[in-house]
């Protein structure tokens, strides 16, 4: 991909990250008043809703708790991947990234910046598939993968073959 190093993506993992920033800074406020709520928590708070092992409902319900409120953000986000229009998927993440900029969540904040100043699509990836499809079909698929790597590198690596005239 044409200059991939300055490109930037993010994933689920990332957003998880600005998570557990919120979980720490609140589980260290709630310790110097000698709470221990969160104590021992942190993965509990990365697992997505369907995925959680013992669904400790009192401690993710609980509104009170900062960290609940940024995996509830989390969790809702994760609700973009559902659309399948794009102008829906839009008015979705315009809606979430208000709900974002209005909490009282720095690191939710500053996520929320990130993925509005560097909101991309997935158009590229999707061109250069459908070529890579091209290339397959043409040569009604391949024996050996590394014959269809190669025909994926020959033609779509933007190699310049002709010699340099001097």
């Amino acid at each position: 991909m044409p200059a991939a190093s300055h490109k930037i993506v993010h994933d689920r993992f990332h957003i998880m990250q600005h998570v557990d920033k919120v979980r720490r800074q609140e589980h260290r406020e709630l310790l110097s008043q000698e709470d221990e709520r969160l104590e021992g928590t942190k993965y509990i708070w990365l697992y997505r809703e369907e995925n959680l092992p013992d669904k400790p409902d009192h401690l993710l319900k609980a509104t009170n708790l900062k960290v609940a409120k940024a995996w509830a953000m989390k969790e809702s986000l994760s609700g973009l991947w559902n659309y399948l229009s794009t102008g829906w998927a839009k008015r979705f993440m315009k809606r979430w990234l208000t709900w974002v900029r209005k909490s009282d969540l720095p690191p939710m904040r500053k996520l929320g910046k990130m993925l509005s100043r560097h909101q991309i699509t997935n158009g590229a990836a999707e061109g250069l598939n459908s070529k890579i499809m091209a290339i397959k079909r043409r040569a009604c698929g391949y024996r050996y993968r590394e014959h269809f790597k190669t025909a994926i590198y020959f033609f779509c690596g933007g190699l310049d073959l002709y010699p340099k005239q001097a």
